[in-house]
Formats: structure tokens, C-alpha cells, sequence
């Protein structure tokens, strides 16, 4: 057995008009990853490090979201349209004496294996090899049709069977492994004349067959083969890559309490032994580290959790949290947000792109915008940062061990400095000093009998 180097063709050529979308249908996203990069993925797993992508439809969209990723062929629909037409529009591709994988771009649950089996069999001596399935219900694929001895003869299309061929339950993946000068020699033969008026790729199996050579069948499970044409099957095949994300990340030492409804993008990352409860929702480059609790109902999106950090009911947007620390409920750390270690951040809390130190606690009804905060600090009820004067954004700085009590608004830039107290119903507006008092509201005065005076005077 001889390993020949390998390319890879995606084709990403076509409308899409059943996704009724004026995105490109290879550009939907499915866990947070755009389909076509599920393709990249899969060929490149097979050890392709630059496919060559076939555009047609939306074609700048489709360069543009694969640019430096590879290289790309148009498909022109007005000299020809087909799977195998888009073939041989990358044909200047195709050099030397390796092997083609040929791969369609809204096949997201496809893998790398799948693509390295057919390229083992070609490996062995056969001209090209295609993926396979056998299928409850056939309707729509491209039967396999084999010989008494089960060599695979050609491939007929739906529309092209006949009833008897119908009932046939093997059908064609419409994934590929060729040596290219096989595919080469074949593709100039190809014609349209079939119901669809294209030029088949599947006909170039009956083609090599023809010329005595040997085209191998390799068997996958179903769900790999299943394509995306409209918003359903994106439902069904994104449900599918969760069962598969969840499934590994479990196998990987975490807990879900219900998988089905716990949703995690491909780029997601968690340590073991943390506990994800419903209603998760875990986007980008999230890193959440091990023996956390995320409760119900979070969403982290490019987030960085800590060991040991509890979430609940919260949205945290491109922040870290640090060891320990526990968020929630209901807060909110926007983008910018470095909470420290052993942290409280409480509920109806929001950080904006702020520094929170060690051990400091933001207990409730707080908006912490634009400032640094030491280790050790406690912020009462209902502390503001004003941090906007209608025109320009400032910063506010608090010390270590500080305490501001509760409904103090503190009017950037300011600083509190270590050790420092605000009483609570404080407005600050001048910087406060290391270990002072800062009292900052107006005296009290009670007028004795007011109420009656306005009663009487009708004004109450």
C-alpha cells in the first residue's frame, strides 16, 4: 500500500434557494461555526493543508470567509452546471499523482475519518472510492447500484431511477477519494444528457468502471451523510453536532444535567468535573476551567472561567472570572471585565470594562463602568460609577480594602485610595485619601409640623 499525497475539493458553488436567505447557505453557522468550515475541518483532519474551494453563487462572500484558508475555482453556470461540471472547473488543481477528495460544503457532520477510509482504499490499488449509507428512506440520494458479485457498477440519481432502482436503500454520500489521473481521464467524458440536463460527478464511477477499473464502497453511519438545503435540516444537523460536542465533553469529565438542552459552540472548552445545568448556552472561544458550576440559564460568550467559579442565571461577554469567585444571579460582565479571585459579584450587578481585584465583593444592584478596583474592597447596594459627562468616558480607581457604602455615586475620574471609606448616599466627586471618611451628602434638617401646614393650605 503506497500513501499518496492528497488535495481536497469542496464544492460551494450553489444558490441554496431552499435556505430562502440572502446569506450563502455553506455561511449559515451551526454550534457557532460556519458549515463550510466544517469541511475545511474534515479535509484538513484527513491531512489536506489547503482545499481548493469551487465558488459560484455569492462568490466574494464565500473568498472573503476562506480567505488564506484556501484557494479557490469559479464555477461558471453558463459553460455547464453539475456536480461534475464544478469538478472540472478545478481541474488546473489537479496535478501530479496523488489523490482528490471531493467533498460538498453543506456537509457539516462529515469527519476526517470518513475521508481517510476512502483514501486507504485508494491507497490499495483502487481507481476511486465513495462514501456510502444505507438508509430507511432513500428519497432524494443517488442509489448505488452493484453488481452479483457487489462490486459497485455506477450510480443513478433520483430522478434519473427507475422504480425498480428506487427501492435500492444503499445511496451515494456524494463524498469522494480519486487518483487524479483517473479523475482526469474521466472527467472529458462526462455529458448531460439526464433528466436535470448536468454533468454528473457520480458518472464518473461508471466511466472508470468502464475502463476496467476498480471504484471501492466504503459504508459510514447516515447522519454523516446528511446535507443542509434549508432551515430544517440546519435544525437537525446542528442538533446532531450538540449531541456530538456534549457526548465528547462528557466522555472528557463533565457533568450536564440534561444535554438536550444545554448548548455549546465547537470552540468551546471545559475542564472536568464542572457541572452544566439547562439552559446554557456557551458561545465563541469560551473557557470555563474545572470543578465549576455554571446553574441555569447562562450565557458566556469568549468568556474565561476559573477553577472552582460558580454562574448562575448570568451573561458574561468577552471577560474573565477568576478561581472561586461566584457570579450571579442575574448579573452581567461585559466586555473589557477582569474579576479577580474569591470574588462575589451579586445579583442585578453589571462591570463594564473593569478591573476587579482578589477578594473583592460586589454584592447587588451595582454598575461598575470604566475602573480598577484593588483587592479586598466592599461595594454596598447600589453603588454607581458615573463614568460618562455626555461627551468623554473616565476611569475611576479604588484602593485596596476600601469600603463604599450603599447609593454612592462616584463621579469619574476619581480616586478612592486603600483603606478609605464613603459613607452610603455619597455623591464623590474629588479624590479621597488613604484611610479618610468622605461624606459627601447634605445634613439632615426636620421641619416640625410641615405636613399639617400644607394640609391645611391645601397643597397636600
Amino acid at each position: 500500500m503506497r500513501n499518496m499525497e492528497s488535495t481536497a475539493i469542496i464544492l460551494a458553488a450553489g444558490e441554496g434557494t431552499r435556505m430562502k436567505s440572502s446569506l450563502h447557505k455553506v455561511l449559515h453557522k451551526l454550534c457557532g461555526v460556519e458549515m463550510v468550515d466544517y469541511a475545511l475541518a474534515a479535509a484538513q483532519a484527513a491531512g489536506v493543508e489547503r482545499p481548493v474551494v469551487v465558488v459560484g453563487h455569492a462568490a466574494e462572500a464565500v473568498r472573503e470567509h476562506l480567505a488564506g484558508r484556501a484557494d479557490f475555482a469559479l464555477q461558471d453556470k453558463s459553460t455547464g452546471w453539475g456536480t461534475g461540471h464544478a469538478v472540472m472547473s478545478a481541474q488546473a488543481h489537479l496535478q501530479g499523482e496523488g489523490k482528490v477528495y471531493i467533498l460538498a460544503g453543506d456537509m457539516p457532520l462529515l469527519t476526517g475519518e470518513d475521508l481517510l477510509a476512502l483514501g486507504r482504499a485508494v491507497d490499495a490499488g483502487a481507481a476511486g472510492a465513495m462514501l456510502t449509507a444505507v438508509l430507511a428512506d432513500p428519497t432524494g440520494y443517488g442509489r448505488v447500484l452493484r453488481d452479483a458479485q457487489g462490486t459497485v457498477e455506477r450510480i443513478v440519481e433520483q430522478k434519473d431511477c427507475t422504480p425498480a432502482q428506487a427501492q435500492v436503500r444503499e445511496v451515494n454520500a456524494s463524498v469522494y477519494c480519486f487518483r487524479i489521473p483517473a479523475l482526469l481521464s474521466a472527467l472529458p467524458r462526462l455529458k448531460n444528457d439526464n433528466a436535470q440536463g448536468e454533468y454528473y460527478l457520480t458518472d464518473v464511477v461508471a466511466i472508470l468502471r468502464g475502463d476496467g477499473e476498480r471504484i471501492a464502497a466504503v459504508e459510514t453511519a447516515a447522519e454523516h451523510c446528511m446535507g443542509v438545503n434549508d432551515r430544517v435540516q440546519l435544525a437537525q444537523a446542528e442538533a446532531a453536532l450538540r449531541r456530538r460536542i456534549n457526548g465528547a465533553l462528557m466522555r472528557g469529565g463533565v457533568t450536564m444535567i440534561d444535554p438536550e438542552r444545554t448548548y455549546v459552540d465547537a470552540g468551546v472548552k471545559i475542564g472536568r468535573d464542572t457541572v452544566v445545568y439547562p439552559g446554557c448556552v456557551l458561545q465563541g472561544a469560551t473557557r470555563v476551567g474545572e470543578g465549576c458550576t455554571l446553574l441555569p440559564n447562562c450565557r458566556l460568550l469568549d468568556a474565561v472561567v476559573g477553577d472552582k467559579a460558580t454562574v448562575e442565571s448570568s451573561v458574561l461577554l468577552s471577560c474573565a472570572v477568576g478561581a472561586g469567585t461566584t457570579v450571579g444571579p442575574n448579573a452581567y460582565l461585559r466586555p473589557g471585565t477582569r474579576v479577580g479571585a474569591h470574588c462575589r459579584i451579586g445579583d442585578f450587578v453589571e462591570i463594564k470594562n473593569s478591573t476587579i481585584g482578589d477578594g473583592t465583593k460586589v454584592s447587588h444592584l451595582t454598575y461598575v463602568g470604566d475602573a480598577d478596583l484593588g483587592e479586598g474592597i466592599n461595594l454596598g447596594c447600589g453603588v454607581v460609577f458615573s463614568n460618562y459627562d455626555g461627551k468623554s468616558k473616565y476611569r475611576c480607581t479604588v484602593g485596596d480594602r476600601a469600603f463604599i457604602g450603599c447609593n454612592v455615586n462616584l463621579v469619574a475620574p476619581v480616586a478612592v485610595e486603600a483603606d478609605a471609606y464613603v459613607a452610603a448616599g455619597s455623591t464623590v466627586t474629588k479624590d479621597v485619601p488613604a484611610g479618610a471618611l468622605a461624606i459627601a451628602r447634605s445634613r439632615q434638617a426636620n421641619l416640625a409640623g410641615w405636613v399639617a401646614a400644607r394640609k391645611a393650605e391645601g397643597k397636600l
